[in-house]
């Protein structure tokens, strides 16, 4: 990775470019401390396991790939009971929007 200020980004922006399109990364820093990435269409950070499919579409710009890894553990812990009072789910949407 290349760390590069954004003064120099600017004068010369071509050639970071091309780094990036290449396969490189440049953080790009201001006073000293990183503020942004210049990554190539489609990057995955490597920690991160991506399925190819959504790889291809951040490269199309159809989605954005996730920054950090997921927590399993996130989608593995139950949802907690919630008593609806013996009302719908939609009773209750509608009556937050007065209908």
């Amino acid at each position: 990775m290349e760390k590069v200020g954004i003064r120099e980004l600017k004068d010369k922006l071509s050639l970071y470019v091309r780094k990036a399109e290449a396969g490189g990364v440049v953080l790009v820093t201001d006073r000293g401390r990183i503020v942004a990435e210049l990554v190539p269409p489609g990057y995955v950070p490597p920690m991160i396991d991506v399925h190819p499919g959504l790889v291809e579409m951040a490269r199309r710009g159809e989605a954005r790939l996730p920054t950090r890894p997921h927590d399993p553990e996130v989608y593995a812990r139950p949802l907690p009971k919630i008593d609806l009072g013996g009302e719908t789910v939609q009773d209750l949407i509608d009556y937050e929007r007065g209908d």
